[in-house]
């Protein structure tokens, strides 16, 4: 019993599997973000975070990666306090940097950009001043041109702010010229347009981007798996040509050619 205990707290330690042919359960937090999470707390959870999970779990038997519900406000509080044991693509403009973790960056990267309503004469120029204009915005989200300062009451008193909780409610807003600006994710938006290509032209994108996503996993310090075993498997994934293949069906792509965590 005594050799046992000792085995498992060393296999903590190092990222090995508990026991041999034992599965060893890997939470991981996701709250919806789309396209990387959609409604991970419904019975079929979409984004590409499920597909990578799924595609993880096909790939090996010694860890079985676990989708866990969380809330864009409650994420890091719920990886302190051990409810799951990782959370992926957080970006360090976030806010997480006084939460026990061990980082790794996944060379990904995304972006959000602004978005109007498409008229004559409306050029990129638009873009240049955001005071004084309806700005859709996605509730909880941290944006750059607010100083990533997510709190709802500051953007309600600094920007004419329109909170909700869906990109596509946002971008009905632009096309119904109920706002004026909304910012959305890069790798969303083009998933939206090939949905609905007769909209395309009605949309005025920005060159400037509001923020760049440099993404990272996260681990709580007590992680059934390290880091590196973790940068391992999506090698692994890589090598097999799965990751390229998944992030190209969601625009995007590995930072630089071969590179891997």
């Amino acid at each position: 019993m005594l050799f046992k205990s000792l085995l498992i707290a060393l296999c903590l330690l190092t990222g090995l599997p508990a026991m041999a042919g034992e599965q060893v359960r890997v939470g991981v937090g996701a709250y919806h973000f789309p396209p990387y999470a959609v409604k991970p707390e419904g019975a079929e959870p979409g984004g590409l975070l499920p597909e990578l999970l799924a595609a993880l779990n096909g790939l090996q038997d010694d860890y079985q990666f676990d989708l866990v519900p969380t809330s864009v406000a409650r994420r890091y509080r719920d990886l302190q306090s051990g409810r799951f044991d990782l959370i992926l693509f957080e970006s360090p403009s976030w806010g997480w940097q006084d939460t026990p973790h061990r980082a790794l960056d996944l060379h990904i990267e995304d972006a959000e950009v602004y978005v109007a309503h498409a008229e004559p004469g409306r050029d990129e120029r638009y873009f240049e001043r955001l005071k004084g204009k309806r700005l859709a915005l996605y509730s909880g989200y941290h944006y750059g041109f607010a100083g990533f300062n997510a709190d709802p009451d500051y953007l309600n008193q600094h920007f004419d702010a329109i909170l909700t909780y869906s990109h596509d409610s946002n971008l009905q807003m632009i096309l119904r010229q109920r706002a004026d600006i909304a910012v959305i994710t890069r790798s969303y938006l083009e998933i939206y347009r090939e949905r609905h290509p007769r909209e395309r032209s009605q949309l005025l994108v920005s060159q400037r981007v509001d923020q760049v996503y440099q993404h990272q996993a996260l681990f709580r310090p007590q992680a059934p798996l390290t880091s590196a075993v973790f940068a391992d498997l999506l090698r692994e994934l890589n090598r097999q040509g799965q990751l390229n293949d998944l992030l190209a069906r969601y625009h995007l792509a590995l930072q630089v050619t071969g590179a891997v965590p």
